[in-house]
């Protein structure tokens, strides 16, 4: 039962009544938290309770402290803990830290409060899942390493055709075991960093891309049988997994497989304030293809901004194909997308270039002449005639206006989408994706991800929540300080 529930204004009186009987000591060693405890007073987490309301039972004992150890875990990652148990007995020993999450020290939420936390936020009972024997080969490791700076291919071709036709027939992913806590991420973070202007709801940029999570754990797993006991070292009996989520996947920065998983964020870029902010959060399986990944994310963080105005997204070559140029399409987004270079001839006389320009008979780029909107098209002269300084002992037209060319949008959008590659326009809008890759790298690195030594996609899900909110904090206080 959900009941007793301190809200925001009483987080703040209690702050308030704290620092009053504060001594000249204590209160010197408050201040220098000031950075955590602003964060801390810019989120409100009165919307919490009605969210979590549907996830308790209307009987039996009342649970305590929920808002305290929803902000304990903000404080926890702010401080670089990642192990819950150290921080609870942190709190323990440390007054200030225990008034800085609105607790008195007499009156500390215990661990398995923290762990039974993190249970309820996640839609699946998945506690089976560590005691299952799987096979002793469920997590192989490839020894044939992939070139340097090479990514894992997608290995079905046609799964994001088959995405895409799910996604058209207006099904979602709402059943998805981490959507509480995407939903608690855009009540308690993005919604209120929309409201205060951080971003502009209206008039969004976003960009996606997925991260390697690796995890300390062993992709072999522990045995449970008799074999060692036989003088038997190398069996192939079914075995448990400390971490049964995770996954081999390829690591393209380190050159080298990992067993994890995948951190996909999306995210956008405030051009006035210089910072950086996350709009949503997944952890996927590490051997599934950013394609798929990608389409996925955009989907779910539609759904769950719907109001917010999406105007461009930016992706990486893994999502030049097709399907997803079609999702963006049937989303009313403009896609920015990396080509992922491959030649291909589109007309017997005219070849295309690997960035979709058309090249002509002399082995000249054509000169892009503009984007028709009605009829979807991107229209193309002839380079001699258009850039008079070209010599050129080709004659492709009798017309002084010089050959045309038009290459259309429906005919093929990886090719030919709507802002032409070597635009100003794309090359611009493009540089924001980078807003992504610094999210990842603070998301596992800034808040340790990569240093937790949680199990299991459910709490991983968790810390990367939490990392997301405190970025969004961090922004808060950030733009405070410049006005």
């Amino acid at each position: 039962m959900l009941k007793h529930w301190t809200s925001y204004a009483d987080y703040k009186h209690f702050i308030e009544s704290a620092v009053l009987s504060m001594n000249q000591s204590e209160l010197k060693r408050f201040h220098s938290y000031n950075h955590s405890l602003f964060k801390l007073l810019s989120l409100n987490l009165d919307i919490l309770k009605d969210i979590l309301l549907l996830y308790y039972s209307n009987t039996g004992r009342p649970s305590k402290n929920q808002p305290e150890i929803f902000r304990s875990f903000i404080l926890m990652a702010d401080m670089g803990e990642t192990s819950i148990t150290n921080w609870v007995t942190a709190l323990q020993s440390d007054d200030i830290l225990a008034t800085l999450i609105g607790c008195s020290p007499h009156n500390l939420p215990s661990l398995g409060s923290y762990y039974d936390f993190i249970d309820r936020l996640w839609l699946y009972d998945d506690s089976y899942k560590h005691k299952k024997l799987y096979p002793s080969n469920k997590n192989f490791k490839p020894r044939k390493k992939l070139k340097n700076g090479s990514k894992l291919k997608n290995k079905n071709a046609s799964i994001t055709k088959r995405l895409f036709e799910f996604m058209k027939d207006g099904r979602t992913f709402s059943a998805r075991f981490e959507r509480l806590l995407q939903e608690i991420f855009v009540a308690v973070a993005v919604a209120p960093s929309l409201k205060l202007g951080l971003l502009d709801e209206n008039n969004l940029t976003i960009a996606g891309d997925g991260s390697s999570l690796h995890i300390h754990a062993s992709h072999s797993g522990s045995k449970h049988c008799i074999c060692r006991s036989k003088g038997i070292f190398r069996c192939n009996c079914p075995r448990t997994f400390s971490d049964p989520d995770a996954s081999i996947g390829w690591d393209s920065d380190l050159n080298t497989w990992y067993y994890g998983h995948t951190l996909y964020t999306i995210s956008s870029y405030n051009k006035a304030f210089k910072i950086d902010l996350p709009l949503h959060i997944s952890i996927f399986n590490a051997k599934r293809h950013d394609s798929v990944s990608g389409m996925v994310a955009l989907a779910e963080i539609k759904q769950l901004l719907p109001k917010a105005r999406f105007k461009n997204v930016c992706f990486d070559s893994a999502n030049d194909n097709i399907s997803t140029y079609q999702l963006c399409k049937q989303l009313n987004i403009t896609p920015f997308i990396d080509f992922n270079k491959r030649n291909t001839v589109y007309k017997n006389d005219i070849s295309i270039s690997p960035n979709g320009t058309p090249i002509c008979k002399s082995s000249m780029p054509m000169v892009h002449w503009g984007f028709c909107p009605d009829r979807q098209r991107h229209k193309w002269r002839c380079p001699k005639v258009a850039r008079k300084e070209i010599a050129c002992d080709y004659s492709c037209s009798d017309s002084d206006y010089g050959r045309t060319f038009y290459t259309y949008c429906n005919d093929n959008p990886r090719l030919f989408p709507p802002v032409y590659r070597d635009s100003a326009k794309f090359k611009k809008i493009y540089a924001t994706r980078t807003a992504c890759e610094r999210i990842n790298n603070r998301i596992l690195n800034d808040y340790k991800i990569h240093q937790n030594f949680a199990r299991g996609r459910k709490r991983i899900s968790f810390f990367s929540i939490i990392a997301g909110i405190n970025i969004h904090l961090d922004a808060r206080v950030k733009v405070q300080n410049l006005t």
